[in-house]
């Protein structure tokens, strides 16, 4: 669902619009070809270098995709992230060689000392770690309708956004009920 919401502070954005990269309800991918990962992560400023990715380094921004994804639909709740979701983002940030790197104000910063891909894998787990410092990271969720899974930046003030879009998936989710409402009392 390319439902219109409003972007994420700062980088986070780049995570959002990584995660995005599926559109789950028409099932359009934007990252099924070396070429067009290399794109991707070029115009998001995590450019890999000379690297010509190939279908290994595209199966590994996918499935690091959605272990952002899964974690993202922790952050309703506040829950623990799933096993193979931490498995996978522990592996890209081991193979990112994620080192912390004091900078002049006094904080750390993870960086990547890889190149290409898990380079660039390893920056965007980067900026999740800037944003989980920044208090920003818990906000980012995805759309609880199964069908859409749309990554969004819960703006809500009791920060209990649950769908990417009130006016799509929330008034579908309403209509339902309504829906099995009536069913249940004229049945």
């Amino acid at each position: 669902m390319a439902a219109v919401s409003a972007p994420a502070p700062g980088r986070l954005e780049t995570v959002r619009r990584f995660v995005n990269t599926l559109d789950v309800e028409t099932g359009t991918d934007t990252l099924t070809t070396g070429d067009e990962l290399a794109a991707w992560l070029s115009e998001a400023g995590l450019a890999v270098g000379d690297h010509r990715p190939d279908d290994a380094d595209v199966g590994r921004a996918v499935a690091v995709r959605e272990a952002l994804r899964a974690a993202l639909a922790a952050n309703h709740d506040a829950g623990p992230i799933p096993e193979q979701a931490l498995a996978t983002l522990n592996d890209a940030a081991s193979r990112a060689g994620l080192t912390l790197t004091l900078t002049s104000a006094g904080e750390w910063v993870a960086r990547p000392s890889a190149t290409g891909v898990d380079g660039a894998l390893g920056a965007l787990l980067a900026l999740v770690d800037s944003a989980m410092r920044e208090q920003t990271w818990s906000r980012l969720k995805v759309c609880v309708n199964d069908a859409c899974r749309w990554a969004f930046y819960d703006h809500s003030r009791a920060r209990s956004g649950k769908w990417c879009s009130m006016k799509i998936c929330g008034n579908r989710a309403k209509q339902q009920a309504w829906r099995s409402r009536t069913a249940e009392s004229s049945g």
